[in-house]
């Protein structure tokens, strides 16, 4: 058992309140069960109760056994004094306050209905796997509503997180609306696997360098790949009059700028097992392109009305030289970012940074608005979308994957049934209150 479930029980009053008396024997009377604590203390607050002829406000604590109250170390806490009220499955030890008073305990065990705790215990035991709902069962309890709305509070809180995101990168770059984009936009050409690498490569590139040169797509490549680490010369890139060019002009531009030991090595950045379109030269590229033609990115990803504004965006064409190489020195035909692609770029920066700046400017309309860009771009097909899919889950648009992936991430698989509406219509429509 999990405090969320009893959490879930005492907020709803979901248990039997007949004759209800503490461990002590004091009749007990729950006039306002409180408000549940997000912040730290105790786990609700505001409760209104009487204890035999005594009505108490304060705070109410919930424990599967009371003697957690002293494992989370609670008795040092002058926060729990405020706690009138020790709610606990199980009653294996009194506790006490600071002052040494004790804290009135109500047992939950014996007032639990066997239904409830039926459906519970199917939930939380379910087989966890990749592909399987815990409440796959139950599913058909539950109404279509009830499924669609919890995707979309999910889907939301999936966007804000990753918008806090943005907003914790935006202050560290003390509030530059247009660094923030660069930076956001540079760690998501990474893909995945070269994020972490294309993020370190930003910082090791400022924009202020960059915009120096954003009219010259040589000097651009230059900055980009040599700070990279890829312009070194060996067995590929000896004869390329192309590499041994940007080279050359890295070298001076490092001088000019002090560049000197900030740059990344080539062995820093990931190739195994991926598509050559995918390798990190390509997208660097393709970065490289983009800062190229689109001089004030911020203004252009804020405003753009709709995808295929965006589309034409990100499809800034590379320099020849890259549209026939995969690696410097290493020929082959490489093809265009690729729609796929800019679908990501458009779900995990363009979104999220829309997102950030209406927060920090106060346009919750401007929320809407980012946020229906993901209804514009098809769904994204995987094993955990298609699981929820084939329980009839809604999932025509992006923003139906996105709101499955953060309902699957952020619920089922940490099993935080007791927080999500269709856990929660589940056990009131499996349960019985006496």
């Amino acid at each position: 058992m999990q405090e969320d479930f009893l959490h879930y029980v005492w907020q709803h009053q979901y248990f039997d309140k007949a004759e209800l008396h503490t461990t002590a024997g004091e009749v007990l009377t729950v006039l306002r069960p409180g408000m549940r604590n997000s912040d730290a203390g105790p786990d609700f607050l505001n409760a209104r109760l009487q204890l035999g002829e005594v009505e108490w406000n304060g705070a109410v604590e919930i424990h599967i056994r009371a003697s957690d109250w002293h494992r989370h170390k609670h008795q040092h806490d002058p926060k729990y004094d405020q706690v009138v009220l020790h709610v606990v499955f199980e009653a294996d030890q009194p506790v006490c306050r600071l002052d040494g008073s004790e804290v009135p305990a109500l047992v939950l065990a014996p007032r639990l209905a066997p239904e409830l705790l039926h459906s519970y215990e199917r939930l939380l035991l379910a087989t966890d796997t990749a592909d399987t709902l815990p409440c796959a069962p139950l599913l058909g309890t539950v109404p279509d509503i009830t499924r669609v709305s919890m995707a979309e509070r999910a889907l939301l809180e999936r966007v804000e997180q990753k918008a806090a995101v943005v907003a914790e990168l935006h202050q560290q770059l003390g509030q530059d609306w247009e660094a923030t984009a660069y930076h956001a936009l540079a760690g998501a050409f990474g893909f995945q696997k070269n994020s972490e690498p294309l993020a370190r490569l930003a910082k090791a590139l400022p924009l202020g360098i960059l915009r120096r040169h954003r009219h010259d797509a040589r000097q651009l490549e230059a900055l980009l790949f040599g700070q990279a680490g890829f312009l070194t010369e060996n067995e590929n890139t000896r004869t390329d009059a192309y590499i041994t060019g940007l080279r050359q002009e890295f070298e001076f531009l490092r001088h000019k700028y002090s560049l000197h030991g900030t740059a990344l090595a080539a062995h820093e950045w990931n190739f195994l097992r991926m598509r050559p379109a995918n390798f990190p030269p390509v997208r660097l590229a393709q970065l490289a392109a983009v800062l190229h033609a689109r001089p004030a990115l911020f203004d252009a990803l804020l405003s753009a009305a709709d995808v295929p504004t965006l589309l034409r965006f990100f499809q800034a064409p590379t320099t020849d030289y890259w549209r026939g190489h995969y690696r410097p020195g290493v020929p082959g035909k490489v093809p265009t970012l690729g729609k796929s692609s800019i679908q990501v770029l458009i779900t995990n920066v363009v979104v999220p940074l829309r997102v950030a700046y209406a927060r920090h400017v106060g346009q919750p309309e401007l929320v809407e608005s980012a946020v229906a860009l993901l209804s514009q771009l098809s769904a994204e097909h995987n094993h955990i979308t298609d699981a929820y899919a084939a329980q009839g889950f809604v999932h025509r648009t992006a923003a139906d994957s996105q709101g499955l992936l953060a309902l699957h991430r952020g619920y089922c698989v940490p099993r935080r049934c007791m927080q999500c509406a269709i856990g929660s219509r589940i056990l009131q429509r499996n349960m019985a209150i006496r």
